[in-house]
């Protein structure tokens, strides 16, 4: 679209969307893993009530909310091998990243990059600070809190970079350890970490 204002960042979808062997609440879109939750926070945020199937209409109705809000959606990895067929980033390997840096410059209306993990090695944030190594573009820390926040200069334009805690299972452990999830859990005993993501998307989408 050429008036995306933000760009959601991920690694690679899980290797069934490759080979079109989807579970059956899976959707054939970006993030329409049943086992990753970035569509039902957006769900709550936005009281769209999506479907989760394999359906047209499923597809329709995120492509829609994408559309209405100016939002884009790009995965960092092109391309990568795997030893264990498994959703693992950890387990890529020969990866091929696209290029990341171009497609901002195609858009000039992309101010803010949505990296849907943080610096751990293989996310989305991690592979961008590689990529852009090779144009001599460093982020700077705009906040160190969660989710942290960065911001570069390319072409006399800034852009910003949020790093969002995960939206996939895996990240609940580490939400589990924060201070602030567990302040707020203490507050609120039926605080979850669901609760948790909802509360800190809900800025940035």
């Amino acid at each position: 679209m050429e008036d995306t204002t933000k760009l959601i960042v991920g690694t690679l979808p899980p290797p069934r969307f490759s080979t079109g062997t989807l579970l059956e609440k899976d959707v054939d879109f970006c993030y329409g893993s049943y086992y990753n939750s970035l569509w039902l926070y957006i769900d709550t945020i936005h009281n769209l009530n999506l479907r989760y199937d394999n359906s047209e209409e499923a597809v329709e109705q995120r492509q829609q909310f994408l559309i209405d809000h100016k939002i884009g959606v790009c995965d960092i990895v092109e391309s990568c091998e795997r030893d264990k067929i498994d959703a693992s980033d950890l387990g890529m390997q020969n990866i091929k990243l696209r290029n990341l840096i171009g497609y901002l410059k195609q858009h000039p209306t992309i101010d803010t990059l949505l990296f849907t993990g943080g610096n751990s090695k293989n996310g989305p944030e991690y592979f961008f600070i590689k990529h852009i190594k090779d144009y001599n573009i460093k982020l700077e820390v705009v906040s160190n809190n969660i989710p942290r926040i960065h911001q570069f200069e390319l072409n006399s334009r800034t852009i910003k970079t949020v790093s969002l805690t995960s939206a996939s299972g895996s990240a609940n452990r580490a939400i589990g350890s924060m201070p602030l999830y567990q302040q707020l859990k203490n507050s609120n005993p039926n605080f979850t970490t669901f609760d948790f993501r909802v509360m800190q998307y809900r800025a940035f989408f």
